[in-house]
């Protein structure tokens, strides 16, 4: 049992006693003296609060209260700054060590001179931060949990949002964390396979200054692809594989560079045994596009972990061979970055955007970003679902998603059914962007796919179309 002395006189401290009485903590006892305030003003929850009519301002009745009792925290709501001062001082000349709680209600400086025991609440302070809580575009911080300084953020989530339809598991969280999601008036515990909707409420936890700009970034519209996977560009050039098509790789890079605006281009290139090819590549730096070359002949893996993670990466593009061979798909997949694989057109000549339908979940998933790149790219959607046993049952949620998700942006979208086989179909396409879920199972050698008879897992094989892989976190990892 906790004793609390409360000193209390004027309005503001009537309305907080009432406060108190109506709240139910069995644990605390109040004792509250007051010239003012008497016994009948409490309606409630009477057991736990005991009165004085006593001056406060009395050295020789405050001394008698205390010694009464062990009170592990003294409030003082006092209209009177002069009598409020004057309280402190007999209270510390009593008991040096109470832990004392002034509410300032004279906006002045001079309670700022008090002793360490002593914790002042500004009245305009808190009156203000909580009408500043109530615009638009502020994120609501605690004050009082944890350390206070904004490691903890409530964050809604507004349609359109670059978070919206996206699980937690495909999203980086560096130095900050999707603790708790609130939907419907309920509370989820969310787990990597949890989709964040629209008109959520996120408490997301982290450093600070992480979380602002975490903060903006839900608030940010679509449009900013490829964030929030990340901000900047990055071409992987291993000359082993790439050397007959690195120029057109690097040309198509700085292209889609220059679409998505205000992005950078970083290009490492691997294994650089042609000199003069590796003085062309370097011809093409400058501001926005930074080329590394990398002599050392020991390895990739490394390399390519620090240079996505340390320039804000959020898309990686490349050539099927080198992201296969040298399993850099298993350091994308885990750091959870878009991957776009190089096809036999060039991304000006893509006219439409296709996505072969199949596991619901991972649909649901990939929308959102799917939307974003046609947005930029200003290409129409086409779902494809084609079986050869024309089982087309199950599919009519995930087709309202993709319906509402064009409505949200404003784009067009349609859907082909067709009794067929789906990689036949889809080796007939032309001049198409391939959009695929990109998750663990990418990691398996193309034998043991061929075994696994797993179609999603198929067409990243399909060489000519290039592709966009979109990270999707199984609810079973």
């Amino acid at each position: 049992m906790k004793n609390i002395l409360i000193l209390a006189e004027g309005k503001i401290a009537k309305h907080f006693i009432v406060w108190l009485s109506k709240k139910r903590v069995a644990n605390n006892h109040y004792h509250i003296a007051s010239n003012t305030i008497h016994e009948e003003n409490i309606k409630h929850n009477k057991n736990n609060t005991s009165f004085s009519n006593i001056d406060s301002t009395s050295y020789t009745k405050l001394q008698r209260i205390l010694e009464e009792k062990n009170y592990s925290h003294v409030f003082i709501i006092i209209e009177s700054h002069d009598d409020a001062k004057h309280i402190i001082h007999n209270l510390n000349s009593i008991d040096d060590k109470l832990r004392i709680i002034l509410l300032n209600q004279w906006d002045e400086k001079k309670t700022s001179r008090f002793n360490h025991n002593v914790i002042v609440l500004d009245m305009y302070d808190l009156l203000s931060g909580h009408l500043y809580d109530k615009l638009p575009n502020v994120p609501i911080v605690p004050n009082n949990i944890g350390l206070g300084q904004g490691e903890v953020m409530e964050v809604h989530v507004p349609f359109g949002s670059s978070y919206a339809f996206r699980h937690v598991g495909s999203i980086v969280q560096q130095k900050w964390k999707i603790a708790v999601i609130y939907r419907d008036e309920k509370q989820i515990l969310p787990t990597g396979a949890t989709m964040i909707r629209p008109n959520d409420t996120l408490l997301i936890v982290g450093r600070p200054t992480v979380l602002d700009g975490i903060y903006k970034l839900i608030n940010k519209r679509k449009g900013l692809f490829p964030e929030p996977f990340g901000k900047n560009i990055y071409l992987l050039l291993d000359l082993r594989y790439d050397k007959k098509k690195a120029i057109e790789y690097l040309k198509e890079a700085i292209y889609l560079t220059k679409i998505l605006k205000n992005k950078e281009l970083f290009v490492r290139v691997f294994y650089p045994t042609n000199l003069k090819l590796t003085e062309e590549i370097k011809g093409y730096q400058n501001d926005g596009v930074h080329i590394d070359i990398t002599y050392e002949l020991n390895g990739t893996q490394s390399t390519v972990e620090y240079d996505v993670t340390h320039y804000d990466i959020g898309l990686v593009m490349c050539s099927q061979t080198s992201l296969y061979k040298e399993y850099h798909n298993l350091t994308f997949y885990y750091l959870r970055k878009l991957v776009y694989i190089f096809g036999s057109i060039r991304i000006a000549d893509i006219n439409s955007a296709v996505i072969m339908m199949n596991d619901e979940e991972k649909m649901e998933s990939i929308s959102s970003t799917a939307f974003d790149v046609c947005e930029i790219l200003k290409l129409p959607l086409k779902l494809c679902d084609f079986d050869p046993d024309g089982d087309f049952s199950g599919r009519k949620m995930t087709i309202d998603h993709y319906e509402t998700m064009a409505n949200l942006f404003n784009s067009s979208i349609t859907v082909e059914q067709k009794v067929a086989n789906p990689i036949r179909e889809l080796s007939k396409m032309r001049n198409i962007l391939h959009i695929n879920s990109f998750q663990d199972k990418s990691k398996h050698a193309f034998m043991l796919q061929l075994i696994m008879m797993n179609i999603s897992n198929l067409f990243p094989k399909i060489y000519k179309h290039p592709k966009l892989l979109i990270p999707f976190e199984d609810s079973d990892t």
